[in-house]
């Protein structure tokens, strides 16, 4: 039986899509974007205060992992990518960029283009780290768990803050996917035989 979180994320999901439909919209999984759409992206990352900047080089290797584009007649609408961050042997990724044009916002494409790459990232290790509510809600909706900071590693906390990306817990939380929930453990236990006299 599905819960109300599952019977509320069908439902906003399929009106995102009836919305795509209607708008003439096409998500598109892509390795690649031309170098004008990418410093357009870099740019928007860098004035838009919601958004962590992100260089074109930044943007490239992050392509290698694949991005989804909400596009109509060669324009892009919407866009996510994912973030691999290295922590000792693991490959732990991020969702990031994620933008919709503002004249299409509150018909839930962000919660959609979530929704893909999450989907696609669910046999990998995925952590969101984020400040706004309504992306707290998303991450709910999504199956992620929340989690604190005393429930990571010191190895992988200690990386994201090298990256820039650690916050405090009173204004940012931590989501984590199932997968990566179900690891956790081993995964902290595998990264702390790394850290000298503990």
């Amino acid at each position: 039986m599905d819960s109300i979180l599952d019977i509320e994320k069908h439902t906003l999901i399929d009106e995102a899509k009836a919305y795509c439909e209607a708008q003439g919209f096409e998500i598109v999984f892509t390795h690649e974007i031309s170098a004008i759409n990418l410093q357009v992206i870099s740019e928007r990352t860098k004035n838009l205060p919601a958004m962590f900047h992100a260089n074109v080089g930044m943007l490239l290797d992050r392509l290698k992992n694949g991005c989804y584009l909400l596009r109509k007649d060669g324009e892009i609408y919407g866009h996510i990518f994912a973030h691999r961050h290295v922590v000792d042997k693991f490959s732990v990724y991020e969702r990031s960029a994620l933008w919709i044009h503002e004249a299409h916002r509150n018909h839930n494409l962000g919660l959609l283009l979530m929704d893909l790459l999450t989907q696609n990232f669910r046999k990998d290790f995925l952590i969101s780290i984020a400040q706004e509510p309504t992306v707290h809600h998303n991450n709910l909706l999504l199956g992620m768990k929340f989690v604190t900071l005393k429930d990571l590693s010191p190895v992988l906390i200690s990386t994201l803050e090298k990256l820039g990306k650690l916050r405090d817990e009173v204004k940012y939380k931590y989501y984590v996917n199932p997968y990566f929930e179900s690891k956790l453990n081993q995964i902290n236990k595998i990264l702390k035989s790394k850290i000298p006299n503990i």
